[in-house]
């Protein structure tokens, strides 16, 4: 089966790199799965698992946000955030969904939307990842 690289980085650190069967990626315009020889293409990330499949198995990362980097043969993901699921903690979970609600609560306009969408987005990630 025809592989493509994937490489995962965060401000802090590579968390990833590998040759992979398939990625899925939280894509702001909705969820993708970038494959070998996919069309080339940038896109940005909303709050979602990031999947990838390979011969090490699936492995999931939390991330909130960045963008993804697709070109047939590799798929790059900036993310702001990182970290596997696994790694998930609560009282991180607790620091992100309040930075966000304020992040909602200070905002105006148009971008109170925009926070109010990705607080959503964020919270029902992080609920799915720890049980809540």
């Amino acid at each position: 089966m025809a592989t493509m690289q994937f490489d995962l980085v965060s401000p802090e650190r590579r968390l990833a790199s590998m040759e992979v069967n398939e990625v899925q990626i939280p894509g702001a315009d909705g969820d993708l799965t970038a494959m070998p020889d996919h069309s080339p293409m940038i896109t940005t990330l909303r709050p979602g698992v990031l999947k990838v499949s390979g011969a090490e198995g699936e492995k999931s990362y939390f991330v909130t946000g960045g963008f993804a980097d697709i070109a047939g043969p590799s798929a790059t993901i900036l993310a702001e955030m990182a970290l596997p699921v696994e790694e998930v903690a609560a009282a991180q979970v607790d620091e992100l969904i309040t930075a966000s609600e304020a992040r909602v609560k200070s905002a105006t306009g148009s971008a109170a939307d925009a926070a109010a969408k990705y607080h959503a987005e964020l919270t029902s990630t992080l609920d799915t990842i720890i049980g809540r």
